[in-house]
């Protein structure tokens, strides 16, 4: 599979909630860079990030886009986040079902047929405003 359809597959899972399918995607030493906190390495920081994601949030991609660079190791992806906040997730805000719609996006490496690092870019001041309401 070429690193574009992997991602694309990468994303495909995420909006199933098929998180074994996601990891399965993933290298041993994926690099996660979150919006905000501190790197992630290595697949069980990554599996220890989704369950807290899956147990607070309940999200689906939209209106995604995906762009590649010439040696196709490298894909971008704009998307739109449409989701539900289940649980407060530590210092963030009460949570109580909101639902918000925010833009973000991601950039992806893929090193041997897996994804190497996911970089993930959104406004959180923006999330938080949509969550307060």
């Amino acid at each position: 599979m070429n690193p574009l359809a992997i991602v694309q597959q990468y994303y495909e899972y995420f909006n199933q909630k098929n998180w074994e399918g996601m990891l399965s995607l993933l290298h041993p030493e994926i690099r996660h860079e979150s919006n905000q906190g501190e790197v992630r390495i290595g697949i069980e920081n990554f599996t220890n990030f989704l369950q807290k994601m899956d147990e607070c949030y309940d999200e689906k991609l939209t209106e995604m886009v995906f762009f590649t660079e010439p040696s196709n190791q490298r894909v971008a992806v704009e998307f739109v986040v449409n989701g539900i906040y289940k649980k407060a997730d530590d210092d963030l805000p009460p949570a109580y079902g909101q639902t918000y719609v925010l833009p973000a996006a991601a950039f992806l490496e893929v090193k041997d047929q897996k994804i190497s690092r996911v970089t993930t870019y959104y406004n959180l001041p923006l999330w938080i405003e949509l969550v307060s309401k």
